[in-house]
């Protein structure tokens, strides 16, 4: 089946990164890319002046989409461009549509152009908005975009959205038969701490190994081979970022929210900073029942 992938861009290096990587996915996919480029007509500033930037926004998105054009098509992949107005979190959102498209590729920051356009706060928006997945690429120097992934990581907290990553994650780690690693992070948070805590600690670890017990025995179901768990204590965001690290992950799968209660465990709120901070590329998708 032909991969869709969706490519936002404003010429910036992370938008080329993400361009990149999306390349690479869909030449071994035999996938197609539409590159999107949004000019953001509703800031106010450019409503004041009139159609004549409005005019030089579209010529610049025009140029930047034909140039992301032109890299995937020396690569072989097929592609289309489009130039877009309006307010790019609203765009991108709507355009995303899983009729049309299986993933979204976008760098993770942007950058400031004619228009202020800057789509790594856009990214944000699409990440926790998108109906399809979101696959964010940092362009940091610290970063690396391997591809195909050898290794993928899922963190879970148990929460329903947490589980709709290791849906994804399983189907990535299936199809490029990769080892999947399933992380539990134990966020030790001080302000709930009390003279319990140290008990509390014992049965959560406990109560984190059956779920990562229950998690690996469904990805083996579906399929995978190769499957290892851990479970960690500390900052949930630094906690992932020093695994991927250390274990040589190439890609995270991360549900968008995550759930709250007496196991302390937040692990959505803490998705976007995973994103900022992640040596690999982050793939994030929602539950489908909280879709709006």
């Amino acid at each position: 089946m032909t991969t869709r992938l969706l490519v936002p861009t404003d010429g910036s290096d992370p938008a080329t990164a993400a361009l990149e990587h999306a390349i690479d996915i869909a030449a071994d996919q035999d996938g197609t890319i539409q590159v999107v480029y949004v000019a953001d007509t509703k800031e106010p500033s450019l409503t004041r002046l009139g159609g004549d930037v409005v005019d030089v926004l579209e010529q610049e998105g025009d140029e930047i989409a034909n140039e992301a054009a032109a890299l995937a098509e020396d690569s072989g992949v097929s592609v289309t461009t489009d130039v877009v107005q309006g307010d790019p979190r609203t765009v991108l959102t709507e355009y995303a549509t899983g009729d049309e498209f299986d993933f979204i590729v976008m760098g993770a920051h942007g950058r400031r152009g004619i228009g202020d356009y800057v789509l790594g706060s856009v990214t944000d928006c699409v990440v926790n908005r998108s109906e399809i997945p979101v696959l964010t690429v940092r362009a940091a120097e610290d970063a690396t975009r391997a591809y195909p992934y050898d290794d993928v990581l899922v963190p879970t907290d148990g929460s329903d959205h947490a589980t709709a990553a290791l849906e994804l994650g399983t189907t990535v780690a299936e199809r490029h038969g990769a080892t999947l690693h399933l992380l539990s992070v134990v966020d030790e948070l001080p302000e709930v701490i009390d003279t319990e805590s140290t008990e509390l600690s014992s049965q959560l670890e406990e109560n984190v190994q059956e779920l990562l017990d229950d998690a690996e025995s469904t990805a083996k179901r579906a399929g995978v081979e190769n499957v290892t768990t851990a479970v960690t204590a500390g900052s949930v965001s630094r906690e992932i970022t020093s695994y991927a690290e250390a274990e040589g992950i190439d890609l995270v799968v991360m549900g968008t929210h995550g759930h709250t209660g007496l196991d302390r465990h937040l692990l959505g709120s803490f998705t976007d900073r995973v994103i900022r901070t992640s040596p690999v590329p982050v793939l994030t998708t929602r539950r489908g029942d909280e879709l709006e």
